[in-house]
């Protein structure tokens, strides 16, 4: 059994690994056959990304798109998981809001961009509020959809027990909710990334969507544009790998039955 375990754990690097070399072959080879003026190759946009890292430019550029999206995404959290919880747990209150949420929800961020500039100006608000606005409806439904699907078995038993109402929301159902949730969160970090770069663009003179920008505009510097979205992709799946690992952690699977 182990040796038939071995190979698949070092499958695991292998197979990613291949396809991101013949991935960058296909893209070296490409710009020479196209003969490209425009397009870069692999070797200049890792020239342009090691400039960007001797003239400590890229840090602060990372450090400010990821304090926007914690800040926006972190309040989503706050606000957003109360609030589905509430209307999962109150369907008559669920059933009054939903018509509204259900008109907003599938409002693009990006469209909101210019009444965020007019509410709050060109500057970190309006890209923090186009964030919190991204993330915020996919926490609210994951939560309302995580509790009106936990077995209504588990609130019987909870009342069975003697659990008061806030009670048996907090210790039975918000963590048999929990796994459902993350997923939603999941989710919403992923929008959040997105939403912050597009704010960017057009709202900050800061951050990795700035860059790509910027570089365009100054010099039309298209391996430090190729170099940033490359950045971007590759910071959104870090993101992604810490959610995922959350998803796995025992407490999270097993919610109900540690609380219980």
């Amino acid at each position: 059994m182990n040796s038939l375990a071995e190979p698949r754990k070092w499958e695991k690097f292998f197979w990613p690994l291949l396809a991101t070399g013949l991935l960058l072959a296909l893209w070296h080879y490409s710009v020479i056959w196209t003969a490209t003026k425009v397009f870069p190759s692999p070797s200049s946009v890792e020239k342009g990304l090691v400039g960007l890292f001797q003239h400590h430019v890229l840090w602060a550029d990372i450090r400010d798109s990821l304090r926007r999206v914690a800040i926006g995404f972190g309040a989503a959290v706050l606000l957003g998981i109360p609030v589905g919880l509430m209307l999962g747990w109150y369907p008559a209150a669920n059933q009054v809001v939903n018509p509204a949420m259900q008109i907003l929800r599938p409002i693009s961020p990006i469209a909101w961009i210019p009444v965020a500039i007019i509410f709050f100006g060109i500057g970190d608000s309006a890209a923090i509020f186009l964030i919190f606005l991204g993330a915020f409806f996919p926490i609210v439904v994951a939560c309302i959809n995580g509790v009106s699907n936990v077995p209504s078995v588990f609130r019987r038993t909870g009342r069975n027990f003697g659990l008061t109402p806030p009670q048996l929301l907090a210790r039975v159902v918000f963590p048999a909710a929990l796994p459902q949730i993350l997923v939603g969160l999941r989710i919403a970090l992923g929008i959040a990334w997105l939403v912050v770069v597009a704010a960017e663009m057009i709202a900050v003179d800061s951050g990795l969507g700035y860059l790509v920008i910027d570089s365009r505009n100054s010099g039309k510097r298209y391996d430090l544009v190729v170099a940033a979205i490359l950045l971007i992709g590759l910071i959104g799946l870090v993101l992604d790998f810490g959610i995922r690992r959350l998803e796995r952690l025992k407490p999270v699977r097993w919610g109900f039955r540690s609380e219980s």
